[in-house]
């Protein structure tokens, strides 16, 4: 029997409303997900809401069960926990986390979910896919015993990054952002906090994560000699403007960018990567990174006011009686 469900879409610049679509029973090898929470990225999220994907990352910008096509109207967003109502066995009533959109109920390859582990609580696992962006930014950086390391930009990668940090021996990690709200957050992580102006240089490495280019020229002022910055930002259709000339060759800096699409070790796959995310979150400082929740009927009012937010959860829990 095919179900109606609601899911969010976007419908033009700014705008968004709860659609219904139809979902079919799931076939041979395929699980039907009822959704119990999923999380707003604010900063890709944002950037799809606001018509502001260039067309020539229209492509590589689709999320892995997005419908549409950008600029809009589409159906986007990557992080869904929910509970498996029919499938194969071993996943029956199992709670998992899915790239999936906001939606009530859906359907996908039993391939495409990853179960939460029983530490997890589910509302904290809709952060699965921020820190598996995080997990794939340090296994390209690769800090070291005893690194100097700073995080310019305290949104919700940046503050994943971080908290990764705080759990290597030795590191002196810290977190910077204009916004002195996110001393409390990095005190939750177990980081320091500086503004801009106060930040301590010297470091090894920096991650950069403000999409703005003070944070990137921050980002590079903070490092030593022969230092790196990993850019985590993705500006959408802006330019940035970053400062090559001055001191940055002799200094011998470096920018490297680093995408969670690619995987950064070739050891590992996405699967590994996902469940790793997954049991990193049995620490309780990740729920720092929850800045609100709200019910599903209000998904439309909240994407059109989320200045400023890390990680907005939504409940679907009234959707089910």
């Amino acid at each position: 029997m095919i179900r109606a469900e609601r899911a969010l879409w976007v419908t033009g610049k700014g705008q968004s409303a709860l659609l219904t679509v139809d979902v079919p029973p799931p076939g041979p090898g395929e699980v039907l997900v009822r959704t119990l929470w999923t999380g707003v990225s604010r900063g890709t999220e944002t950037l799809v809401h606001d018509g502001q994907v260039p067309r020539s990352q229209w492509a590589r910008m689709r999320a892995p069960f997005q419908d549409g096509d950008f600029p809009w109207p589409v159906k986007y967003g990557y992080l869904n926990v929910g509970v498996v109502e029919a499938g194969p066995r071993e996943l029956l009533d199992r709670t998992v986390f899915c790239l999936y959109p906001h939606q009530t109920r859906y359907v996908v390859p039993a391939s495409a979910v990853t179960p939460v582990p029983d530490a997890v609580p589910p509302e904290r696992a809709v952060l699965a896919g921020t820190v598996e962006t995080a997990v794939n930014a340090l296994w390209d950086a690769r800090p070291m015993v005893g690194d100097r390391v700073a995080v310019v930009g305290a949104g919700m990668v940046g503050s994943a990054v971080a908290a990764l940090l705080a759990g290597i021996p030795g590191v002196r990690a810290q977190l910077v952002d204009t916004d002195p709200a996110r001393a409390a957050t990095a005190a939750a992580l177990g980081v320091g906090f500086a503004a801009p102006d106060a930040a301590a240089g010297g470091c090894d490495l920096v991650f950069h994560a403000s999409a703005t280019d003070a944070g990137l020229a921050t980002a590079l002022r903070l490092l030593r000699d022969g230092g790196e910055v990993v850019e985590l930002s993705w500006y959408g259709d802006r330019r940035v403007g970053v400062a090559l000339g001055e001191d940055f060759h002799s200094r011998r800096l470096a920018v490297r960018a680093s995408q969670v699409g690619t995987l950064a070790r070739p050891d590992r796959d996405h699967a590994e990567r996902m469940a790793l995310a997954l049991e990193l979150l049995a620490d309780p400082r990740f729920d720092a990174l929850i800045s609100g929740e709200s019910p599903f009927a209000e998904l439309p009012s909240v994407m059109a006011r989320l200045s400023g937010a890390l990680c907005h959860r939504i409940d679907y829990r009234a959707c089910h009686g």
